[in-house]
């Protein structure tokens, strides 16, 4: 897998213990992480990204029922052993690789008390370090893979990284949206994050979607941070405190996002992802348009 080097930025987190509840039925024996976008489960695209962004280290901040997400990324010396008989070389390849991409620690999440409390359960493994995080539900098809133009950002100003994108003003609400000050073509230094904002509220359209680089520092912040509805820490809020002490950069990425913790969007993503396919364009288009025609003449 062909990739970028950084200079230093060696840890990335993914929290994955939420039961992915707008999945179910599916969900209720299958880690939403697991499910496919073509061939490859959402929580691959994410490690290939961070790999492929010069990341050594993974750490999966995993709960009650994740064991299918560490059988994936663990050896599977019966199926190698199938493929091998079976001359299939290709499979066994694409199998080895997915074991031998990174090395994985998985911590767990016992009570999930939200996104910022998930963070929080990979401390002693991140240290003293800046750290990236990825949330698996954004899939991003990219050139240049987020999290390594977030790198870019990073190393320039040695803060931490939000990836930003602009949304439509009627979907603010969905999402934290900054007020920053843009200081270079697409980059921004932080004033201020508001979380789900009605659309006369919003200081701007730049949501924060699931890539950061975070400063160790964000681990004081979470401590500090109240827990809100439901009693989860919210990352946001804590993000919100570390701005009053340190810069915070967001990055205006390029490329396009795919919300895989959204039906619509896992579909979406998987026929954006199979149109880019040796040998399933073709097919998936005529599919496409065969539908198109049923639909007009119903």
């Amino acid at each position: 897998m062909g990739g970028y080097r950084n200079k230093g930025l060696r840890k990335a987190l993914f929290p994955v213990a939420g039961f992915g509840t707008r999945f179910l039925p599916a969900t209720k024996a299958i880690p939403k992480e697991m499910l496919p976008i073509v061939d490859k489960p959402l929580i691959q695209y994410g490690v290939e990204e961070a790999v492929s962004s010069g990341i050594k280290e993974i750490i999966m901040i995993t709960g009650r029922g994740k064991t299918a997400i560490e059988d994936h990324f663990d050896r599977s010396p019966e199926l190698e052993h199938f493929l091998e008989e079976k001359g299939k070389e290709g499979l066994l390849k694409d199998v080895k690789a997915i074991s031998e991409m990174v090395e994985v620690l998985y911590l767990r999440q016992k009570i999930q008390l939200g996104l910022g409390h998930a963070v929080l359960c990979g401390e002693r493994a991140i240290g003293n370090e800046f750290f990236a995080v990825l949330l698996g539900d954004d899939v991003v098809d990219s050139k240049v893979p987020v999290i390594a133009q977030l790198i870019g950002v990073f190393e320039r100003y040695h803060h931490s990284v939000l990836a930003v994108e602009e949304v439509p003003e009627k979907e603010v609400h969905r999402y934290g949206v900054i007020e920053g000050e843009e200081v270079e073509e697409g980059v921004y230094r932080v004033k201020r994050i508001v979380e789900k904002p009605r659309p006369e509220d919003a200081p701007s359209n730049l949501a924060v979607i699931g890539r950061y680089i975070l400063s160790p520092s964000i681990f004081d912040a979470l401590k500090r941070t109240e827990p809100g509805v439901g009693g989860e820490i919210q990352l946001t809020d804590a993000i919100s405190i570390l701005l009053k002490e340190e810069p915070v950069y967001a990055c205006r990425f390029e490329g396009r996002r795919y919300d895989g913790g959204d039906k619509l969007g896992l579909i979406k993503a998987a026929i954006a992802f199979a149109m880019k396919r040796e040998g399933m364009r073709d097919g998936l288009l005529e599919f496409m348009e065969s539908l198109c025609r049923e639909g007009q003449d119903g």
